[in-house]
C-alpha cells in the first residue's frame, strides 16, 4: 500500500513529541519558527498547499570533551520514507573534523531500512561518535596555535682576534660559515673581527671548529640573542657573510704586519646598527670625525 504524505507528517510530529519529552530542557530542541502548527493545519484540512518542512535542531551534550554538537534537521515531507536531511556542527570542530563527523553520520543513517524513525538514532550516534574528531580538532588547533606563536633565536657572535691573515684560515672560517648558514663578516688584518649570527647551534659550532686546534690569540668578545617571532632572518644584520678589507692605516709595503683603518670599520658598525659593540672589542669608545 503507497504511503502518503498524511502519514509521514503524522510520524513526523510523532517523532517531534517523543524527542521533546527525551530532551525537556530549554534550549536542547529548537523548532524552526512555525512549523509544527503548519504540519498540524495541513493535517486538519489536506486540501491546501503543503506546508513547509519541519525543521528543528537539537543541542547534544558531549561530556568528556566538555563541548556541545548540533545536531541540524530537516524533514523532507516523504519521511521517514526518504532520508532525512542532517548537520552536524560545532564550534569546537575544525572544517575537516565536521566532514568526517558528517560523512559518518550520513553513512550511518543509509544503513537503516527505509521507513524508519531514525532522529533519536542519529542523536546517539553523534553523541557516541564525536568525541576522537573533537580530540583531533583541539590537537590541531593547539599545533596551529604553537605555530603561530612560536619563536625562534637568532644568536650573533662578536670574536676578536689580535690578527687574521693567512689565506688558509681565512678559507677555514668562510667555508664553515657557509656550511653552517651563517651571516655576518670576517675583517682580515690587524686586528681581526669575526661576527657570524645565525642560530645558536650553528654559532657555537663555528666558534669550535674556528679556533680548534690551537688558536690562542682570539675571544668571543660579546653574544646577543634575540629572540623572534617567525623568520629570524628578517632580524640578522647583516645579509651574507661577507670578506671585509678596509685600506691599512699606514705604508707597510711587502709587509704582513698591518693594522687597519678603524675609523672605516666603526662607519661599518655604524650601518649596520652596531656601533656600540666597537668599545666592547677595543675597550675605547669610537668617535667618527664630525
Amino acid at each position: 500500500m503507497a504511503v502518503t504524505v498524511q502519514q509521514c507528517l503524522e510520524l513526523q510530529l510523532l517523532e517531534v513529541e517523543m524527542l521533546l519529552s527525551m530532551f525537556p530542557k530549554k534550549g536542547e530542541i529548537n523548532l524552526d519558527g512555525d512549523a509544527v502548527p503548519s504540519v498540524q493545519r495541513y493535517l486538519r484540512n489536506a486540501d491546501g498547499a503543503l506546508p513547509p518542512q519541519l525543521g528543528y535542531s537539537i543541542i547534544i551534550d558531549i561530556e568528556e570533551a566538555k563541548e556541545k554538537v548540533e545536531l541540524q534537521v530537516l524533514l523532507p515531507h516523504m519521511y521517514p520514507h526518504v532520508a532525512p536531511q542532517l548537520f552536524a556542527r560545532s564550534n569546537a570542530l575544525h572544517r575537516q573534523q565536521q566532514l568526517q563527523l558528517n560523512t559518518g553520520l550520513a553513512s550511518q543513517i543509509g544503513s537503516l531500512d527505509s521507513g524508519e524513525l531514525c532522529i533519536y538514532e542519529a542523536v546517539q550516534w553523534v553523541k557516541e561518535n564525536s568525541l576522537p574528531y573533537l580530540e583531533n580538532s583541539k590537537v590541531s588547533s593547539q599545533s596551529a596555535s604553537e605555530n603561530v606563536t612560536a619563536k625562534e633565536t637568532l644568536h650573533r657572535m662578536w670574536i676578536y682576534s689580535h690578527h687574521i691573515y693567512r689565506q688558509e684560515l681565512k678559507k677555514k672560517i668562510f667555508d664553515c660559515a657557509k656550511k653552517l648558514h651563517l651571516t655576518g663578516f670576517c675583517l682580515t688584518g690587524k686586528p681581526g673581527v669575526i661576527c657570524v649570527e645565525g642560530p645558536p647551534g650553528n654559532c657555537e659550532e663555528f666558534w669550535r671548529v674556528i679556533r680548534y686546534p690551537n688558536w690562542k690569540h682570539i675571544s668571543c668578545k660579546h653574544m646577543e640573542n634575540i629572540e623572534t617571532e617567525g623568520s629570524m632572518d628578517t632580524h640578522r644584520l647583516f645579509p651574507a657573510f661577507e670578506d671585509l678589507q678596509f685600506q691599512a692605516h699606514g705604508n707597510y709595503g711587502l709587509r704582513n704586519d698591518y693594522h687597519m683603518d678603524l675609523g672605516q670599520f666603526l662607519e661599518f658598525l655604524k650601518q649596520h646598527q652596531s656601533e656600540h659593540i666597537f668599545q666592547i672589542l677595543f675597550g675605547v669608545e669610537g668617535k667618527l670625525p664630525d
